[in-house]
């Protein structure tokens, strides 16, 4: 039996294929064949592509994980391994690159790939929620402060501020332009070369290197952090509102209870908000990684690895389950009207959700 991480313990993750250690040991070779291409004469070039398309296909990433100990990366083995499978255009592999160049972009280009599915998702999460608000724009409920009933407000004013969030985070992920990373040993190579390299990949080109310079990083985790904060908002009302006793909402396709059969657990709203109960620790680490001593760090910039995955994950996760959730969701009206207790108005909220609907992603 395999004794890897298979997500036995981690439900709430997505994206699992687009950022395991496969990918990025695909990612990695990627970028050395893109650093080949924009400087290496074409015989260098077709043997450095053929050798990375042969470790792709024979390199497991657990002995390479293993051996990544002796230097501290798995960049070090994986350049030794090409560098023989190229012979005698070995000189043409790695030139003039570091090791955290070719991991930054490998890293980069794997987040490029996990936020394609988290938008996609972000867009039927606003979908969903902007049927909601405008099918509901009317429904009194309860309006709830400090765990006690308020006034009256309506349902599709609640779907609108999720709707709300929902975009706020579907902005700040699109604005993300993962940059490539090429400043060689000090940062001092050619900024040429790393624009080249960029368009090779596809990435942004950086004004600097960004060795120590980890905005990018930085700016990545805020979003992830936002969006998963943004779609915890919405799980923590779903599962208030879908309480037994209160029963104003259910999901559509609940989960069942092992030992209580009559259960219809609101599961992917626990998901969500088990993935905004982590994400902000994640953040932290990568934001904490900002403060990197010198040209090229030790320590900071390897304590960002797993935590930039794991919250690219968790975030991709929450979407995914979002949309799911948001797809089914089962208002419930008639509840929602017995359960009102302080009678009034419900004010301008109809024309707040007006207004919240002319605001389009």
């Amino acid at each position: 039996m395999s004794s890897a991480d298979l997500g036995l313990l981690s439900p709430m993750r997505g994206v699992g294929e687009a950022t395991g250690d496969p990918a990025v040991l695909r990612a990695m070779l990627e970028a050395e064949l893109a650093l080949a291409r924009i400087q290496a004469p074409a015989e260098a070039v077709a043997a450095i592509e053929r050798a990375c398309a042969a470790l792709a296909a024979t390199t497991e990433p657990a002995e390479l994980a293993d051996r990544a100990r002796s230097g501290g990366n798995p960049v070090i083995p994986l350049v030794e391994r090409l560098r023989a499978a190229a012979g005698e255009h070995a000189r043409w592999v790695h030139a003039g690159a570091t090791s955290q160049d070719i991991l930054d972009t490998a890293l980069m280009l794997v987040t490029r790939r996990a936020l394609g599915p988290l938008l996609a998702d972000l867009d039927t999460v606003i979908a969903g929620l902007t049927r909601l608000a405008r099918e509901h724009r009317d429904t009194p409920m309860a309006a709830r402060t400090l765990t006690q009933q308020a006034v009256p407000t309506t349902f599709g004013l609640k779907a609108a501020g999720w709707r709300k969030l929902a975009i706020d985070a579907r902005r700040r992920v699109a604005a993300l332009d993962p940059p490539a990373q090429l400043g060689g040993p000090a940062g001092t190579l050619d900024p040429a070369l790393s624009a080249a390299f960029a368009r090779e990949l596809g990435l942004a080109a950086p004004l600097l290197p960004w060795h120590v310079l980890r905005a990018p990083v930085a700016d990545l985790a805020g979003a992830l952090a936002f969006t998963c904060g943004a779609l915890g908002k919405l799980a923590a009302d779903v599962l208030v509102l879908s309480r037994g006793e209160i029963g104003e909402l259910s999901e559509g396709v609940g989960g069942g209870s092992s030992s209580m059969p009559h259960k219809h657990n609101p599961v992917r709203a626990v998901m969500i908000a088990a993935a905004a109960r982590q994400v902000p620790a994640l953040a932290s680490i990568l934001y904490g990684s900002l403060a990197a001593e010198d040209e090229r760090p030790p320590g900071a910039w390897h304590a960002e690895w797993q935590p930039l995955r794991e919250a690219l994950r968790l975030a991709a996760g929450a979407a995914r389950d979002a949309a799911e959730l948001v797809s089914g969701l089962r208002v419930h009206p008639d509840r929602m009207r017995a359960n009102l207790a302080v009678p009034g108005s419900t004010g301008a909220a109809a024309d707040l959700v007006t207004r919240a609907l002319e605001d389009t992603p």
